[in-house]
């Protein structure tokens, strides 16, 4: 039987790197693939015993229902957090989200109508471009480089879009180069967003898992006009399971994604709320995020070596200052789709994220996203390994 659908469902359709990372998924393979952190550093011994309590809570508070915009007491712990790290802002400017991925469904459709442009990184997160799809958006893209979007080709882009509506960045660790958007920049944004009346989109889920050196400030805390709505995420530092995240943004664009939040689900779970927040209550947060930092960060360096050992030389990958992803640049010639497809999955028994998905407007097959957060060293250092022979058997550079 054959159905009428609306017309926004037209760009909204299962994606063939998604069937190929179902392979992935295999235990006998070793997957790159996924945005995973790492499972065995989950805190499960302090969760257990925080869902046994709240749930046996006096009168079932946990269980019941809760305000749309998010417990109280939650918010002011993440208005709090977020304070201390340079976004000074109260619990009445949080919106408590179904991870930040329901953040940029909301943003789209707030902001977007048919046609609108959204201009994004290039290449950007698969992610976030799933949710503006249904939004039907055309998209304008800045290239990226070692320090994040080209701000200084900017203008030009704006003043040839003139139904640009937002920008969208993940200005740390950005998904998927890994890359950082300078100071400088970030300044720079911030100016051409006032001077073009454009909201900002600012998703930072890897912000916290930086190797050295300080943060850099926020998108948010240089706001000067209310005119970025900031994202954050307790699935990169906490648990994704969870699906806690949150926005951060002036009255009139938090209460008009609140309406949002109330025709989607009502509400995010209670349960997961208030585990969150004991969790913060009871816990040192800053103590387990380190606990992070120094694992991810010599799993970075396990995958650089391994990559630098391995591969042909004429293979490049960023090294990232924090995040979860390196990113791929092979000769231009290579189609990294068809070398998972045919060589990686079935020889290597090696996954990987083919780039081509992450460009809005022109695909580039020569890239990859790799992940080495979510593998043990050991496997890392032998998924590129096996990749590496096969690169080297199966092609000539």
């Amino acid at each position: 039987m054959t159905f009428r659908y609306a017309q926004r469902m037209a760009k909204v359709r299962p994606s063939a790197i998604g069937e190929l990372l179902a392979l992935g998924a295999d235990p006998s393979i070793i997957s790159f693939g996924g945005g995973y952190p790492d499972a065995t550093l989950f805190p499960q011994e302090q969760l257990d015993a925080i869902f046994h309590d709240i749930i046996r809570a006096p009168g079932g508070v946990a269980m019941q229902y809760a305000p749309s915009n998010g417990l109280p007491h939650l918010r002011d712990q993440i208005a709090k957090l977020m304070t201390a790290d340079g976004t000074p802002c109260t619990g009445d400017d949080v919106l408590i989200l179904q991870g930040s991925q329901q953040g940029l469904d909301f943003a789209a459709r707030m902001l977007i109508d048919p046609d609108d442009v959204i201009i994004t990184e290039d290449p950007t997160f698969l992610g976030a471009l799933i949710a503006f799809e249904p939004s039907q958006p055309q998209y304008a893209v800045v290239p990226v480089d070692a320090d994040g979007m080209q701000t200084e080709r900017l203008e030009a882009i704006l003043s040839a879009n003139p139904r640009a509506r937002m920008i969208y960045t993940v200005p740390d660790f950005q998904n998927p180069t890994g890359v950082t958007l300078s100071l400088a920049r970030r300044k720079q944004l911030i100016a051409l967003a006032n001077r073009y009346d454009l909201i900002v989109l600012e998703d930072t889920p890897y912000r916290h898992i930086r190797f050295s050196a300080q943060n850099l400030p926020t998108l948010k805390s240089l706001d000067t006009e209310g005119r970025v709505i900031h994202l954050g995420s307790f699935s990169k530092v906490l648990v994704p399971g969870l699906r806690i995240g949150w926005a951060i943004a002036s009255p009139d664009l938090l209460a008009r994604m609140g309406l949002l939040k109330v025709a989607a689900d009502t509400q995010t779970s209670t349960l997961n709320m208030a585990a969150a927040s004991l969790f913060l209550d009871r816990y040192d947060l800053s103590a387990h995020i380190a606990t992070l930092r120094t694992a991810y960060s010599a799993k970075k360096e396990t995958m650089l070596n391994a990559i630098r050992q391995h591969f042909p030389q004429e293979i490049s990958a960023t090294d990232p200052e924090g995040g979860l992803f390196t990113w791929l640049t092979f000769p231009e010639s290579f189609d990294a789709t068809a070398f998972m497809r045919d060589v990686a999955l079935p020889q290597a028994r090696v996954a990987f994220v083919p780039g081509a998905t992450f460009f809005p407007l022109t695909p580039r097959a020569n890239h990859a996203r790799f992940n080495f957060s979510a593998q043990s060293e050991a496997n890392i250092q032998t998924g590129i390994a096996a990749l590496g022979l096969a690169l080297h058997a199966n092609l000539s550079f």
